[in-house]
C-alpha cells in the first residue's frame, strides 16, 4: 500500500481539484493508495468539507484533525505516525506540486533504489518577488545550515518505513524537518520537478514564518552563532586591550592629562551591547534545550477517522 500525507491549512478552495487528482493518481499505481489528510487547526471549512466529501470520493482515506495549528512539520509528523504503509509521500495541498511526482516517489521507493526521495525544484511559476525571497532564504539555508540542500529548496519528500520510523522517533521541538531529512542520512535520491503557480488563496508561508523557520534551523543544526560570538568577543577583547595599552602609554608620557569622557562612554556602550548580544544567542540555545526537556508532544490529535470512499 502507498500512503500519501497531505497537511491542510487554509486550503478549502483547492480541495475538490486536489481530490480529483488523487483519484486519477490511484488508478496509475500498482497497489492501493491511502491518502491521509491532516487538518492543522485550519480556520476555514477544510475539515468540514473533507468529512462530508471524502466518503463520496472513491478514495481510501484517513482524516485527522489537530486540536490547533501546530505547524506543517507537526502535521506531517502526525500523518506519518498515524499511517502504516510501507511507502510514504508528503505533498502540499496547494496544487503547486504535480501529483505525478508522488507516483515517481513511490516507484523509486518500491524499486529499492533509495530510502528517502527528495523533490527538487528545477523551476517555479511563482511571482518574481516570491522567487527572489525563496532564493535568498534557501541560499542562506545552504550556506549556514545544510550545504547538501538543493538550490531550489525542498517542499516535499517520500520515504520507506525504516526512514519514517526514525524520523517520527525524533521528538525535538522548534526544529527543521528539511534539515532532519538530510541529518538522518540513509540512501537518498533527488527527483526534479517544476513548481506550478498557486491557483487558489494565499500562502501562509509568510516572512515571519520563514524567519522563525530559519532561526529554528540555525539554532538546531548549527553552532555558527556561538562561533561568531566567540570571534566577536575575542576581537572586542583584543581591541579593548589595545586601547587600554594606548591609554596607559599616553597617560605615562603625559599626552593625556585628563580621562576622556567620549572614549569611556563608547567603551561602555560597545561592551554592553556585546554582552547583550551574546546573552541573546546563548539564551536562544538554552530556551530550545529547555523546550525539549518538557517532553510535550509536538501535536495533539483531536479526532481521527478511517474513510473508505464509495467505489465507482
Amino acid at each position: 500500500m502507498y500512503t500519501l500525507v497531505i497537511p491542510v491549512y487554509r486550503n478549502r478552495e483547492s480541495l475538490p481539484e486536489l481530490i480529483a487528482q488523487f483519484v486519477e493518481l490511484s488508478r496509475t499505481l500498482d497497489g492501493p493508495l491511502e491518502v491521509v489528510f491532516v487538518v492543522d487547526g485550519s480556520p476555514d471549512a477544510s475539515y468540514a468539507w473533507l468529512r462530508s466529501e471524502l466518503p463520496k470520493s472513491g478514495l481510501r482515506a484517513k482524516l485527522i484533525l489537530l486540536s490547533r495549528n501546530f505547524g506543517s512539520f507537526a502535521a506531517v509528523r502526525a500523518g506519518l505516525a498515524e499511517s502504516a504503509g510501507p511507502y510514504y509521500a508528503v505533498i502540499a495541498a496547494d496544487l503547486q506540486e504535480p501529483p505525478e511526482l508522488a507516483a515517481q516517489f513511490f516507484r523509486v521507493l518500491a524499486s529499492g533504489e533509495a530510502d528517502v526521495v527528495i523533490g527538487t525544484r528545477e523551476g517555479r511559476a511563482d511571482p518574481l518577488a516570491s522567487r527572489l525571497a525563496s532564493s535568498v532564504f534557501w541560499g542562506l539555508y545552504r550556506r549556514i545550515i545544510q550545504p547538501q540542500i538543493p538550490a531550489g529548496g525542498v517542499d516535499l519528500f517520500g520515504c520507506n518505513r525504516a526512514f519514517r520510523d526514525h524520523l517520527v522517533a525524533l521528538e525535538e521541538t522548534n526544529t527543521s524537518l528539511v534539515a532532519l531529512l538530510f541529518w538522518l542520512g540513509f540512501r537518498r535520491k533527488a527527483v526534479p520537478y517544476v513548481r506550478k503557480a498557486r491557483p487558489y488563496g494565499k500562502s501562509a508561508w509568510s516572512f515571519r514564518r520563514k524567519l522563525k523557520y530559519l532561526s529554528d534551523s540555525v539554532f538546531s543544526f548549527s553552532d555558527l552563532p556561538v562561533r561568531l560570538l566567540f570571534f566577536t568577543g575575542t576581537a572586542g577583547l583584543l581591541l579593548s586591550l589595545g586601547v587600554g595599552i594606548a591609554v596607559v602609554v599616553a597617560r605615562v608620557t603625559g599626552t593625556i592629562q585628563l580621562p576622556g569622557y567620549a572614549p569611556t562612554v563608547l567603551s561602555i556602550l560597545f561592551f554592553g551591547a556585546l554582552n547583550t548580544f551574546g546573552l541573546g544567542i546563548v539564551g536562544a540555545y538554552a530556551w530550545r534545550a529547555f523546550e525539549n526537556t518538557k517532553r510535550r508532544p509536538s501535536y495533539v490529535v483531536m479526532t481521527s477517522e478511517e474513510i473508505d470512499g464509495e467505489r465507482s
